[in-house]
């Protein structure tokens, strides 16, 4: 007979065992639905949070700016903003909460029921850099689903200074923020770092970006954006450009150009104004080119400051005709006499001593025929192309003084800091803890110094950049503009000038252009007085001594 006891025993066993089955099933059952199902959605809302919290984002690099005493000066740096952001997958009633926030931020509805509108989405950000007002409103509808965090974004302290060399940092795909224009651009990858990872478990740590320093003065930029942006207004030009280079170094002191934009707010501005034209623009010298023709024909041997010519005022070449500048006739003219008023004819006559192919290899040499390699995007080369594609005599006459050539500030900067650096042009420098870097003799000492001295002289008989108690070499350019749809030049000028001081131990040099003036002014009305106030500036900048050494000193 059967124990009754046994069966009980066995009856329980069999229940305990079947549910624990059940159990260890469901057990299998929920892993394989958070692994295998669900995994990529889990993962990407550990990720996605991980990313707000900034855990895998790389710390962007900041930028710095410099003075005279070497300090750093944060101009692109990193500061954190609310971020607005909501969660789909824990909103409940999509059609409310798009109303609610349609009125905290101003968002249409529609757009905010399209973006809530997403069960699987486990990150919808609805607004970076959110203001105060509305970071209150959306507090204030204390709805599920929407968050408030902070994150880091990209802040510039000095607002539009120098925006065009430091571009902006913008959003790239998937909400990625990339260095637009400019440095951030050119050195995206060195500022940005490196992100985390996330796989599976496993949770890589960012590498944070590398620190840039320029070459640029705040002070000295600073005073390039105020000067230009008061000499475009009061001429109303349609824009302009100011650089200040130390020729012995070729570090680059300051860039301006304008109109410009502020990098915090560049969804404000027209993208023209995130192009620089200081490396990006060409543009015919006009006149102060004149200096460079001279150099180049002085550093020959083919004239001297005295070498003299009958000037008639004009000159006629494969039927077309040159007039001076001022309609005037000379006479008998020397080569100093054309750099001090500036004489057309004296410039053609100092290049056809020199030679055609004898030029050509100067505006070469002095950096007109290949880019800087400054370390900007984007940066043109200068046009010589008048010169070997269609080279009749007329054209090397008007390249002598400026007209059908073209090249860009940075270039023609540089080539005024060769003069003014014994005739050696330096490479120019943006980025700080380089070493300086010759790239060539282009002339020798002794005709650097004499077209030096004939500069000396021009500002000393124009009197508009003449600073007491210093020496100054600078030349006036003035060129028309060349009318692309019907050919020819039209009524509009370029005005510029290019100087140096102290003349013989030269602290700075400095461009100033300026486009399209109103009424087409002479540059001595425009650039020159903009410069003179410029030059004064950076003399008691940098506590440059006074100096009293005379042109005809030795």
């Amino acid at each position: 007979m059967a124990n009754p006891r046994s069966s009980i025993s066995s009856a329980r066993l069999f229940t305990v065992i079947f549910f624990s089955f059940v159990l260890y099933a469901a057990l299998v059952s929920n892993l394989y639905v958070l692994q295998i199902t669900k995994g990529k959605y889990y993962a990407a809302r550990a990720e996605a949070q991980h990313r707000l919290s900034g855990y895998l984002a790389a710390e962007r690099g900041s930028i710095y700016l410099t003075d005279k005493y070497a300090n750093n000066i944060p101009t692109a740096i990193n500061k954190s903003y609310p971020t607005i952001y909501a969660v789909p997958k824990e909103i409940e009633d999509i059609d409310e909460v798009s109303a609610l926030l349609a009125v905290a931020l101003g968002i249409d509805v529609g757009t905010l029921k399209n973006m809530l509108a997403k069960p699987k989405d486990p990150y919808e950000l609805l607004v970076k850099r959110a203001p105060v007002d509305e970071v209150q409103r959306v507090r204030d509808t204390n709805v599920k689903g929407v968050y408030i965090e902070s994150e880091d974004y990209r802040y510039y302290p000095v607002g539009s200074w120098a925006s065009q060399v430091l571009g902006y940092v913008g959003s790239g795909s998937d909400n990625e923020e990339i260095g637009r224009y400019g440095i951030e651009s050119q050195y995206n990858a060195l500022l940005a770092g490196l992100p985390g990872t996330v796989t599976g478990d496993k949770i890589e740590k960012p590498l944070a970006g590398r620190d840039l320093h320029l070459t640029l003065d705040r002070s000295v930029e600073g005073r390039a954006e105020e000067i230009l942006e008061r000499m475009v207004a009061e001429h109303e030009a349609v824009g302009g450009t100011i650089i200040v280079e130390e020729p012995k170094t070729g570090n680059i002191r300051a860039m301006a150009s304008y109109p410009t934009f502020d990098p915090n707010t560049y969804a404000k501005s027209p993208i023209g104004n995130f192009l620089n034209p200081a490396v990006q623009a060409l543009y015919e010298p006009g006149s102060i080119l004149k200096i460079l023709t001279m150099a180049g024909a002085l550093d020959s041997g083919n004239v001297t400051p005295e070498t003299a010519y009958y000037d008639v005022g004009f000159l006629t070449l494969n039927g077309k005709t040159i007039r001076n500048w001022d309609l005037k006739a000379y006479g008998k003219t020397t080569m100093t006499d054309v750099i001090t008023h500036s004489i057309n004819t004296g410039a053609a006559f100092a290049e056809r001593k020199l030679g055609d192919d004898n030029f050509y290899n100067y505006l070469v040499n002095f950096g007109f025929n290949d880019a800087t390699n400054i370390g900007l995007p984007g940066e043109l080369a200068g046009n010589l192309r008048n010169l070997t594609k269609n080279a009749r005599e007329i054209n090397f006459a008007t390249a002598s003084f400026g007209q059908g050539i073209s090249v860009t500030p940075l270039e023609m900067i540089g080539a005024v800091s060769a003069l003014a650096n014994g005739g050696v042009l330096m490479k120019p420098r943006m980025l700080g803890g380089e070493p300086p870097q010759m790239v060539r003799r282009v002339v020798s000492e002794s005709a650097a110094e004499q077209t030096t001295r004939m500069m000396v002289a021009a500002v000393k008989e124009g009197k508009i950049a003449d600073i007491p108690g210093y020496e100054v070499a600078g030349k006036t350019g003035a060129a028309q503009v060349a009318d692309l749809k019907k050919g020819g030049y039209g009524d509009d000028v370029i005005n510029s000038y290019a100087g140096f001081a102290p003349a013989f131990d030269p602290r700075f040099v400095i461009l100033i252009k300026l486009d399209k003036p109103k009424g087409a002014p002479l540059a001595g009305a425009t650039v020159v007085p903009a410069f003179r106030e410029l030059a004064e500036f950076l003399l008691q900048y940098y506590d440059v001594p006074p100096n009293h050494r005379t042109v005809n000193n030795e």
